[in-house]
């Protein structure tokens, strides 16, 4: 069976790799296995990374990684104690898998207290970037079948769910917490999905990127009703200077330098919500410590960090998908701009996900 991987640690190593066929005893628990059979997979900045050797691990007895944490499939064959899912219903996965600490014990694998974390297509464990994938059934979500033209959104749209449900939780330190105004930094898939979701829930959003306006990013934040900023146009201090500080900030740039720059603009009592992963060495000069810890100390502002996300913010996040299309018909499905047909030719899809300034969100037609 064919697979996209990577050499951790070599920078630009996708290439085709063999798996055998995944089996119902591959599962630790067979009864409870699921065997999917792949028919999309997202591919985001997460995997260029990791082909550009800045992280990512083999799993043990491999020398290379299958990519693919965005996954959207069919049920082929199911344990016969697995009562959610039967063959025939479309379904994602999780990404994170347990590990011995408490957390992993009762069902937040999301946030392990371990170390050494077990990540599906990231770290130490194969991902979906096959044409077929066995799981445990408490990592299958199922995906309605009125969203199947959005199922590869299910994993992004996972990691949304929790990182506005974190904020929300942290913020009951403050007993009453009516956040209005919004900034959602960046506007590829997480921003896009996030500033929908925050539309959905009541607030006024700013979304912030750097590409001028017209363009596919402006009409797609301001057809979910949200206002688009460019900040080559207008930067983050005008911005400001207009509308105000906001009560929530949700980073989802991918740049160091931006997620850090975010905490000089939050309003006091507020939440900035850092959803990027940074790969690299890079140092910030001249960021003013100072006056940013004072202000966030006398301000009670609050900073979370948010990954990854357990089958409930799967849950969450289809659910938001499904209230999206209602809220917002046809929008979110212009998020997915640049399908591959196929894995076999791995440099064009690392391309296209490096070069292609066009492409809000690639994705692998794995199977019809």
């Amino acid at each position: 069976m064919k697979a996209l991987a990577v050499h951790p640690g070599k920078p630009h190593s996708a290439h085709l790799a063999e798996l055998p066929t995944p089996t119902l005893a591959d599962v630790a628990a067979p009864r409870r296995g699921v065997i999917v059979r792949t028919l999309q997979v997202g591919v985001d900045a997460t995997d260029a990374e990791i082909d550009e050797a800045l992280y990512g691990r083999a799993p043990k007895g491999f020398d290379f990684l299958v990519l693919g944490h965005e996954v959207f499939g069919v049920v082929e064959e199911v344990g016969p104690d697995v009562t959610h899912v039967r063959p025939g219903d479309y379904c994602t996965c999780t990404v994170r898998r347990p590990g011995p600490t408490l957390y992993d014990l009762i069902g937040r694998n999301d946030i392990t207290g371990h170390e050494e974390y077990y990540e599906r297509g990231i770290n130490l464990l194969h991902g979906f970037m096959t044409e077929r994938f066995v799981d445990d059934a408490e990592f299958i979500v199922k995906v309605p079948e009125g969203l199947r033209h959005l199922g590869v959104l299910s994993e992004p749209a996972s990691v949304c769910a929790k990182a506005i449900a974190q904020a929300y939780l942290a913020q009951q330190r403050l007993q009453v917490w009516e956040p209005r105004v919004a900034f959602v930094t960046g506007a590829g898939q997480i921003g896009l999905l996030t500033t929908m979701m925050l539309r959905l829930r009541g607030l006024q959003v700013f979304t912030l990127a750097r590409t001028p306006n017209p363009g596919l990013k402006e009409e797609i934040v301001r057809a979910y009703g949200a206002r688009y900023v460019s900040t080559q146009e207008t930067p983050i201090e005008e911005l400001v200077r207009e509308v105000g500080k906001p009560d929530l900030i949700v980073e989802a740039t991918g740049s160091s330098q931006v997620a850090f720059d975010c905490m000089r603009y939050l309003a006091i009592n507020g939440a900035l919500v850092w959803t990027s992963v940074t790969g690299g060495g890079k140092s910030i000069a001249k960021f003013p410590a100072d006056q940013v810890n004072l202000e966030w100390v006398l301000g009670n502002k609050l900073l979370v960090g948010s990954v990854n996300g357990n089958r409930h913010h799967f849950a969450q996040g289809l659910a938001d998908l499904a209230l999206g299309e209602t809220m917002f018909p046809g929008v979110t499905q212009r998020i997915l701009t640049s399908p591959v047909e196929g894995f076999e030719d791995p440099a064009k899809i690392m391309r296209l996900l490096r070069d292609d300034k066009s492409a809000l969100k690639v994705f692998v037609d794995v199977a019809r």
